[in-house]
């Protein structure tokens, strides 16, 4: 039980809508990519669900296929109608909210441990991950899609071309994988980009010890700096001695460094007064 193209179209003409493109709204209409999906995201019987940007509901109807308690945020309000209609019978709390916007601790208050499963807009995808990540551990899974280069961008390691900021950001939180794509043909309207299913799964605790705001200070001036070596784009905060105690080469470039040597380093250089929030 799901949506088809045509059924999703006999719903958006019926409700007098269009899908928004200021909104990034690309609506799932392929009934074996949901499910593929909700497969993917491993959740069963009672297992509570958190769905971002629902939409039209057809991924929320193949999550309540699994038995899956599902909480569908929708941002946009002329939708949410549409989005009621599909899912009333269902084990469904529909909730309107704009997910960068919300009190994920109140949302989330009835359950200690939530599986996120979402079809992100590409312009929030980063940002919202890295936010959920940083300030709501009740999510202890995710599995997202989102376009391909984004995906990419989440679960690079070191050396990949696709390494920066947001790749230690989650893997500082998490493990992440691509673990399938999406082409364009499986949502109305079509995207011009191929798109990503991405799985995160939470460490018990972050995956170095380090100052979060201190690591991530370092991260984020070295990648401002990408193409020098790090003795360079670092040189007012770490001394020689310290790339030697943490056993890092100066000349290494910051793409070269995985998130336990960033650990490493932040701990060399010991503690810093001024230092900004952990950034993306």
């Amino acid at each position: 039980m799901t949506l088809t193209r045509r059924e999703a179209i006999d719903l958006l003409e019926r409700h007098e809508l269009q899908p928004s493109r200021a909104l990034g709204q690309n609506f799932l209409v392929d009934p074996n990519t949901v499910r593929r999906i909700a497969r993917l995201a491993a959740v069963t019987t009672g297992d509570p669900v958190v769905e971002i940007g629902a939409g039209l509901g057809s991924l929320t109807l193949a999550l309540a296929e699994t038995g899956a308690a599902v909480t569908a945020i929708e941002i946009d309000r002329y939708v949410l109608p549409a989005l009621r209609e599909v899912t009333a019978s269902l084990d469904v709390t529909v909730v309107e909210g704009d997910a960068m916007a919300l009190d994920w601790d109140e949302l989330l208050a009835a359950h200690d441990r939530w599986t996120l499963v979402a079809n992100l807009p590409y312009n929030v995808a980063t940002p919202l991950v890295c936010d959920l990540l940083d300030e709501v551990p009740r999510i202890e899974r995710m599995l997202v899609m989102v376009q391909r280069e984004v995906g990419e961008r989440l679960a690079a390691g070191p050396g990949d071309p696709a390494y920066g900021i947001p790749s230690i950001k989650v893997a500082y939180w998490a493990t992440a994988h691509v673990v399938g794509r999406v082409p364009p043909t499986v949502f109305l309207p079509q995207p011009k980009v191929e798109s990503a299913l991405v799985r995160i799964e939470r460490r018990d605790r972050p995956a170095v010890d380090a100052d979060p705001e201190q690591l991530f200070s370092l991260v984020r001036r070295a990648f401002g700096q990408r193409r020098k070596m790090l003795r360079r784009s670092l040189v007012d905060v770490v001394s020689p001695e310290a790339f030697e105690q943490a056993g890092i080469r100066p000349e290494a470039r910051p793409e070269e460094l995985g998130i336990e040597a960033w650990g490493r380093l932040t701990d060399a250089v010991g503690p810093a007064e001024g230092r900004s929030p952990a950034g993306r």
